[in-house]
């Protein structure tokens, strides 16, 4: 299958990238040129490429074949139904399937009651204690299927109990659940299920979300404001015998789509398109009837058709149980394959590739730039020692007079660094002062106590939207002191380059644009989710508040959480490079004025000095070509230059 095969080949192209950068980490630490920090940045690296997820969610109504459309693509070699696919229900809770090594196979359901108490989804997932686990036997098909059963299972509570746990309530049924003539209501027994599997794609990094319908799927925020958004491909199934309802249409708009036009790695599949062949009409009105189908739906839900696939779930898992050729290309679900791997992988790719040639390419620039200090120090050694063949005493001393008092003159220069690192430590701190951490707990703590004190809806509303203000200011705030922290480094740059004559490439840049859209995001989802007539009114103080921490604060805690990261990061990034080199210009003033002593006192001969010099230098040179060579490596695997680090140095 074309989706198997593009993503096994994305795998091994991710393995020979991070053995690449594996080889350029070792030379780094062998040669003594990297450092801890640059070691560290080198881990992330590889631990980005080795623990990489692809994330494919199903999304659609009741019944549109999302379950059957799963077992199709992705275990169709196992003989057998695996996901249950029958009418009605058959997934009642989002559902993941994934795996990692060392896990059990088997079902994990997280009990519906949790969501009375125990938080949110994700920090439910580290305590095991609140899951139930079903275990599978692998060899054994009914065992499998039993297990992934359990995500269908229900429960009946009161009405009342229904609406405490987040579940939409309707006497007509339109709106949500409706009572039974006992007045109980049926609900999802389980609130998230984790199906671990040793699936090939699986045990790869592919991660599968099945969801459940639109009542469901609004009972569970956390799926719509965080798993649906951060999912690399969604596929919004609909059926060929329904078309586009008005419940499909909702969910489309609220939780696919969400009002933000074309997006990337969106999808819509007509299923259930040999209800079509019926036997009664020949090939070309069944094609024309489902290119009919296809325009329909591309037009009502305002995508391009081309994006609109047209397959046959049930009839392709036949197929592919029977190894039947013919039927599966009756089916369609190649093309949908086709589509889902070269929309998804490409991108998925320039993603990892460019992260990888970001930090390799600046690591090895910034080895290339000390290698090129190492060689003009060197050479600048080799100079003075021949300039003193045959030179007296007296112009030795000279000699030892002119480095010690240019060591001199760059000691008291660096007083201007001092002062540049003291001011950057107070920026930096004052750039956490905005978005650390403590303040955005001290942020949310705020709006806890605003909306625990909150008398009326328009009070709990203002207190909301006030969290989203706040959280915006703070970034931006943050974005004024970057600014200034690359402004007086460049100026620190350009001064050591033109007194000292030290090469260094401009400061890297960063920007907070990217967390200021996350949090806008989040704001239109919570505006459309929980901040609205209808959610005021079905819902207690209580539950909004919790619905609020739980879902949308916890949101925006990892946002941040992620711009402390990138943040610190930066702020080691930047200050490397210029501490690396005062400190590399440092010790080659020392080693300069300790070749002259040493030729003064008679401690070696000039001569044995210059050989010293000289087979220095040809190691130097050889480490030049060792860095352009793992660069050259690093490019085949990555299939794109990385910046040049080499040239400058050899050139020196």
């Amino acid at each position: 299958m074309a989706l198997i095969e593009r993503y096994s080949a994305y795998t091994r192209w991710r393995g020979e990238v991070a053995t690449r950068v594996q080889q350029l980490r070792s030379w780094l630490t062998r040669n003594e040129i990297g450092d801890a920090h640059t070691d560290l940045r080198l881990q992330c690296v590889l631990d980005r490429l080795r623990e990489d997820k692809l994330v494919v969610a199903f999304v659609a109504e009741f019944s549109r074949g999302k379950s059957e459309l799963i077992n199709a693509i992705f275990f169709g070699g196992y003989g057998a139904r695996i996901l249950p696919s029958s009418s009605g229900r058959t997934t009642m809770c989002p559902t993941e399937l994934q795996w990692e090594a060392g896990q059990q196979p088997g079902v994990r359901l997280l009990p519906i009651a949790t969501r009375r108490h125990a938080g949110s989804i994700a920090e439910l997932r580290a305590r095991a204690d609140e899951w139930v686990f079903e275990p599978v036997d692998l060899d054994d098909a009914e065992s499998l299927q039993r297990a992934f059963a359990r995500v269908g299972e229900t429960c009946l509570v009161s009405r009342e109990e229904a609406e405490a746990l987040g579940f939409p309530v309707d006497d007509s049924g339109l709106a949500g659940a409706r009572p039974d003539a006992d007045g109980r209501v049926e609900i999802a027994a389980w609130r998230h299920a984790i199906v671990q599997f040793p699936h090939p794609l699986l045990e790869q990094g592919l991660v599968i979300v099945d969801t459940p319908g639109l009542n469901a799927i609004g009972s569970e925020p956390e799926l719509t404001l965080s798993l649906l958004p951060s999912a690399h491909a969604v596929l919004f199934i609909l059926a060929a015998d329904t078309g586009v309802t008005q419940s499909d249409l909702q969910v489309w708009r609220k939780h696919v789509n969400a009002g933000q036009g074309a997006r990337r790695g969106r999808m819509v599949v007509l299923n259930k398109i040999d209800g079509l062949w019926d036997g009664l009409r020949s090939e070309g009105d069944v094609e024309a009837e489902i290119a009919r189908q296809v325009g329909s739906v591309a037009s009502t839900l305002d995508v391009p058709a081309a994006h609109v696939f047209p397959v046959s779930a049930q009839k392709a898992l036949v197929a592919r149980i029977n190894d039947d050729a013919a039927l599966l290309a009756r089916t369609r679900i190649e093309a949908l394959e086709s589509a889902l791997s070269e929309e998804l992988l490409p991108t998925r790719q320039d993603i990892i590739r460019d992260s990888a040639l970001l930090e390799c390419g600046e690591i090895s620039a910034r080895a290339g730039e000390l290698l090129h200090a190492r060689l003009v120090g060197l050479r600048e050694q080799l100079r003075e020692m021949a300039d003193l063949r045959g030179k007296n005493q007296g112009v030795i001393e000279y000699m030892m007079r002119k480095v010690r008092a240019e060591k001199d003159e760059f000691d008291r220069g660096l007083q201007k660094y001092h002062a540049v690192r003291s001011v950057f430590t107070s920026l930096s701190n004052r750039v956490y002062a905005h978005i650390g951490m403590d303040a955005v707990r001290g942020e949310t703590r705020r709006t806890r106590e605003a909306m625990s004190g909150a008398m009326l809806s328009r009070e709990l509303r203002q207190a909301m939207e006030s969290f989203f203000s706040t959280l915006r200011g703070k970034l931006r705030d943050s974005a004024g002191e970057i600014n200034e922290i690359s402004a007086m480094l460049e100026a620190m740059y350009t001064r050591l380059a033109v007194e000292h004559g030290l090469k260094l490439a401009p400061p890297a840049t960063f920007s907070t644009l990217r967390y200021e859209r996350d949090i806008l995001r989040l704001e239109r989802s919570f505006n459309e989710e929980i901040n609205t007539f209808a959610s005021m009114l079905k819902h207690s103080k209580g539950s909004l508040t919790q619905r609020f921490f739980e879902t949308v604060a916890l949101e925006a805690r990892k946002t941040f959480e992620l711009a402390n990261r990138d943040v610190e990061q930066w702020l080691r990034v930047v200050m490397a490079p210029l501490e690396t080199q005062v400190r590399e210009y440092q010790l080659q003033l020392k080693r300069r004025l300790e070749s002259v002593k040493r030729v003064h006192e008679a401690t070696g001969t000039l001569e044995d000095r210059i050989k010293e010099l000289l087979q220095a230098e040809a190691g130097l040179l050889r480490q030049v070509e060792d860095l352009d060579a793992l660069r050259g490596a690093l490019e085949d695997a990555l299939g794109r230059q990385v910046p040049p680090a080499g040239h400058a140095a050899r050139a020196a």
